[in-house]
């Protein structure tokens, strides 16, 4: 059993990120007879799986629903952790793409809507990405529409 102290040390995170994580239910405290927290070192797992989730941009909810997906009663096996990441695949994957997209695109058209740059006047001639939705539709349309995109640049729409 780990103290909370002991279990920021080791994972890197705040005390008050652990208490925080509790209260979230995403890990759980046994407590002594004086109250004080006691972390099972399987929990060290999860505040990283948690960490990095967090650090690629993942919702709480998603990784609380990943999380939850997982044995309470026992520590989880490799077995348990292979099936949570094969359900994440897509997830991970979804956020590969849309990072390549933002690194990729940023400098030049997005399709926002502001027509600042030179470029978007070609890659977005008045405005047409409004058609798509709200927000920098160049870089939030599905990798799908990124297939059917002429080389060098955005199709018009």
């Amino acid at each position: 059993m780990l103290t909370i102290g002991e279990l920021a040390e080791r994972s890197g995170v705040s005390h008050s990120a652990l208490r925080f994580y509790e209260a979230e239910g995403l890990i759980h405290a046994e407590r002594t007879e004086g109250g004080q927290r006691r972390y099972h070192r399987d929990v060290l797992r999860r505040v990283g799986f948690i960490r990095v989730a967090q650090e690629v941009g993942l919702s709480l909810a998603e990784i609380r629903e990943a999380l939850s997906s997982l044995p309470d009663q026992r520590t989880p096996t490799q077995r348990d952790w292979a099936r949570l990441s094969a359900s994440w695949a897509p997830r991970i994957d979804q956020q590969i793409r849309m990072l390549e997209r933002l690194r990729d695109r940023l400098s030049a058209c997005i399709g926002c809507g502001c027509l600042s740059l030179k470029v978007c006047r070609l890659m977005n001639p008045d405005d047409v990405a409004a058609e798509a939705g709200p927000g920098p539709r160049y870089i939030l349309d599905d990798a799908e529409d990124e297939s059917e995109a002429p080389a060098g640049g955005r199709r018009s729409r």
